[in-house]
């Protein structure tokens, strides 16, 4: 069952991949002059020669509460082969505060590649999964972080180059050395040694292909104006033990397919393939979690909150963790419903699904955990734009991980979305 769903999924992504969107609207192919308008599209406002980042002004978690912050980065107003940024924030639950700090270099305009050099001592979250090289998506909060509830501490240095090969392939090349404290009762067992504290060296590789993203030409260098898919993310780590005292040796590798088809009618449909795969030591703060979303309280309506944008709503957090993890979702969207012309609500259709495992399980002591070894299923809906950008999202949970009391395999959520005009 698990290798003909592997291969349904190969062969659902070669298909999605040999498909062209059907048509490009009007907001697919705003003019860069109208994209620099809206600081809110980017995440960033510029002051003179510095831009302020949006994202760091405010955040919630459950760990450090309300999170106020100010970073930024400076600007082609300052220099255009220099810049420094940064940012400072404070959790008012956990009375840390956390940093980072650094800067970079252009070397080449053409090809936009940089080589930069940073330190940070922040929070992440266990078994988060970043691919380097995707777009820097930004919205007023981070939906699913409000609910976030394990992390860990890490100091970290890195350096890397980031380039764009050509117009269609961004790359990135990293070094880093991290230094990880555990904040949850956690150990790590490997080598026949217990860990609570860990150092880790590792090399990163990303990439990611956008085959159908259009572009054009101006003084300012290439500018993307119309965002084509699918777009293919792919990221190769490799950690090397003893190198600057680090603990373990091991291999990660991800592969991501995007993909969205917008229609004629003004209906859509957003297809999403992930596989993930880790090899060697690795405590479960580097493994792989599913994005689960659903906050760990026994009565569902105190389980209101808000929905992510790729999350699993009905899945709780620190049910699953693996070493190796396949992710399909498809979110379809109806045709708008024109009900005024300013209140146009939208049906979104979802089914999300995951399948996983652990090798070596009793390597990790302290957390419970399951594993993903039968299929994880979800399927909902969503109302979105019902009054100020605010929705309403449902999700029930079946399949080989749907649980005894109905009321535990129900996700009830609102649903945040606003539009940059």
């Amino acid at each position: 069952m698990r290798k003909l769903l592997f291969f349904f999924f190969f062969v659902f992504g070669l298909l999605a991949f040999g498909q062209t969107p059907a048509i490009e609207t009007v907001e697919d192919t705003l003019s860069t002059d109208k994209k620099k308008e809206h600081p809110l599209s980017t995440g960033y406002f510029p002051v003179k020669f510095f831009d302020i980042d949006l994202k760091r002004i405010i955040k919630y978690n459950q760990y450090e509460g309300i999170r106020p912050g100010i970073g930024g980065i400076t600007n082609s107003k300052l220099s255009e082969k220099f810049n420094f940024g940064g940012y400072m924030a404070y959790g008012f639950k956990d009375r840390n505060f956390k940093f980072s700090l650094g800067g970079g270099a252009r070397l080449n305009k053409e090809k936009n590649t940089w080589v930069n050099l940073y330190f940070l001592d922040d929070l992440n979250e266990i078994g988060k999964f970043d691919f380097l090289t995707d777009g820097r998506v930004y919205n007023i909060f981070e939906p699913r972080a409000i609910n976030t509830i394990h992390f860990y501490k890490h100091r970290q240095w890195y350096a890397n180059i980031t380039s764009e090969l050509n117009p269609k392939l961004l790359s990135e090349i990293r070094i880093s050395h991290s230094n990880v404290e555990n904040i949850e009762d956690y150990t790590f067992i490997g080598r026949g040694e217990s860990f609570t504290q860990y150092q880790l060296a590792e090399a990163t590789l990303s990439i990611r292909y956008s085959p159908w993203t259009k572009f054009m030409t101006n003084e300012d260098g290439t500018i993307e104006y119309f965002d084509g898919f699918p777009k293919i993310s792919a990221q190769l780590s490799k950690g090397i033990q003893g190198i600057a005292s680090s603990d373990f040796d091991y291999t990660k590798i991800g592969l991501k397919l995007d993909y969205y088809i917008k229609r004629t009618d003004l209906s859509s449909t957003n297809i999403i393939l992930e596989g993930l795969l880790a090899m060697g030591d690795l405590p479960l703060t580097h493994l792989f979690h599913s994005f689960p979303n659903q906050p760990n309280r026994t009565d569902w309506i105190r389980r209101f909150s808000v929905a992510g944008l790729q999350s699993f709503e009905t899945m709780y957090f620190g049910e699953f963790y693996s070493d190796r993890l396949t992710m399909f979702q498809v979110k379809h969207s109806l045709r708008r419903f024109k009900l005024t012309e300013s209140w146009k609500p939208e049906l979104v259709l979802i089914t999300r699904h995951a399948l996983g495992d652990m090798s070596n399980r009793d390597h990790h002591a302290g957390i419970p955990f399951n594993t993903l070894d039968k299929l994880y299923s979800e399927s909902g809906v969503e109302l979105n734009q019902i009054l100020l950008g605010f929705g309403l999202s449902f999700a029930y949970r079946y399949g080989g991980y749907h649980l005894p009391d109905l009321e535990d395999n129900i996700s009830f959520k609102f649903t945040f979305k606003m539009k940059i005009n």
